[in-house]
């Protein structure tokens, strides 16, 4: 069960807070805020109700149904103010009432809001109370819910998104997996947790794509698309807008030429998909070549959306005739070191980050990112707050990592109009001999392979 310590923690810190609190908590599918909410209220005294998607009515009697049997006793008033006045830890204890999937009885029900404010003005209980009001639907809870609150959003104690594991967390979950095996699942599934839970360390990585992905029935064969059915409508559109993307058409005029649709049209459609956390705008750092950075650039930013759009919804009538193992070969292997170049930049970024918080930087860093320029990228921008720079060179998918990858490195800093006394260069691989004497001789220059990562 990968539960994130620092959800964990925050929740905590609500709980131990004085007198009553409602937090709303929520996050993408299969980010399993289950297994969080059971872990923090394993040691607390808790009522936990998840809505369905039924009427109104239905709701209400279903929740209380459930309190009658878990509390023995008999509903006389049929409503949801009953219902919380009978939820009772029985002491003075902090009561934690736990309501998921709230959203579906939010957009049914006025009453039931109500109920929730009175509950969470009530001063004895007799103990206090926190609430938690759980979603797995981020477009709702990010677009739809002050809205649907109105004036009692100021009621709303605090808001905690449950993210995805970072790669240092990743690593933590495989301990039997070397680094680089870890880089590709997390290329792969990201640091979702269901899909995590799914992933078969003693299987290869290839066994794992084949069977949870390539194979129908599999765990993940049809998540992408049913996460976008999930929460969007007009699957059609996303799906022809979410390819065109994976196969390089990734600027809104590319993207009108592309698919026929107005440009007023896909940008609606790009913003949905934004605020579901589907895409996102690549935003090159700032620096002062500015006349030489590519714009308006998008790309896919849920890794396993990216890596389904990106090579299998493409070729899905070969996958209805190939088997997994000849799939895999004939159109992922092929590409995969390629595609997996960005997320391990990801990982060389987030590697930065720890050095930083450890203090084992020559400064501390105050904004990281990349440069995408319209020939040439940087892959690792890190800045002080005095603007002196260290700048990162990330090596996947080549033998070695070689001087004359630093020169290309070099006039794409020329182009950012970008200079630095800090170079990191990373690669999963090796360096070239000339380029590690080299680093000996220079101070500016620090060599990271997989092993230190």
């Amino acid at each position: 069960m990968n539960v994130k310590s620092t959800d964990l923690k925050e929740l905590q810190n609500y709980y131990e807070q004085a007198g009553n609190q409602l937090v709303v908590l929520y996050g993408r599918k299969d980010c399993r805020k289950e297994d969080l909410l059971r872990v923090f209220a394993a040691d607390k005294k808790c009522f936990y109700y998840r809505c369905r998607q039924c009427s109104a009515e239905e709701q209400l009697r279903m929740m209380e149904e459930e309190i009658s049997r878990q509390y023995e006793i008999k509903l006389q008033k049929h409503t949801y103010d009953e219902c919380f006045n009978r939820v009772k830890s029985g002491d003075a204890t902090k009561l934690v009432v736990v309501i998921d999937e709230f959203q579906y009885v939010m957009k049914r029900d006025e009453e039931f809001l109500k109920s929730i404010i009175k509950l969470k003005g009530k001063r004895l209980y007799p103990g206090p109370v926190m609430i938690i009001l759980a979603s797995s639907s981020i477009v709702w809870v990010e677009q739809d819910l002050d809205e649907a609150f109105g004036e009692n959003v100021k009621k709303i104690t605090g808001r905690l998104k449950v993210e995805n594991l970072n790669f240092l967390e990743v690593v933590r979950a495989f301990p039997s997996l070397p680094v680089s095996e870890c880089v590709k699942l997390y290329g792969v599934i990201g640091g979702v947790q269901g899909y995590m839970d799914v992933w078969n360390p003693k299987l290869s990585f290839k066994e794992n794509v084949c069977h949870l992905v390539l194979s129908e029935g599999g765990y993940l064969f049809d998540k992408a698309e049913n996460l976008i059915a999930s929460e969007l409508r007009e699957l059609s559109v996303y799906n022809t807008i979410l390819a065109a993307i994976a196969k390089g058409y990734n600027k809104l005029n590319d993207l009108f030429l592309y698919t026929g649709y107005s440009r007023a049209k896909i940008s609606v459609y790009m913003k949905n998909l934004s605020h579901f956390d589907i895409v996102e705008k690549v935003v090159s750092f700032e620096t002062g070549g500015w006349e030489n950075a590519k714009k308006g650039v998008y790309q896919i930013k849920d890794t396993f959306v990216n890596f389904w759009y990106k090579f299998v919804f493409p070729h899905l009538s070969d996958l209805s005739l190939r088997t997994p193992s000849d799939f895999y070969e004939t159109y992922i292997a092929p590409e995969l070191d390629a595609y997996l170049n960005r997320y391990f930049r990801n990982v060389c970024m987030e590697y930065l980050t720890l050095l930083d918080q450890l203090g084992r930087l020559p400064f501390a860093i105050h904004k990281m990112g990349t440069w995408v320029g319209k020939t040439g990228n940087i892959d690792i921008i890190a800045q002080s707050s005095d603007r002196r720079n260290i700048v990162c060179l990330c090596n996947w998918d080549q033998p070695q990592l070689t001087k004359d990858m630093c020169e290309e490195m070099y006039e794409s800093m020329q182009k950012a109009k970008l200079d630095s006394e800090n170079f990191y260069l990373f690669s999963a691989t090796t360096f070239e001999p000339e380029l590690v004497a080299y680093a000996r001789e220079d101070e500016r220059f620090e060599l990271i392979d997989m092993n230190e990562l």
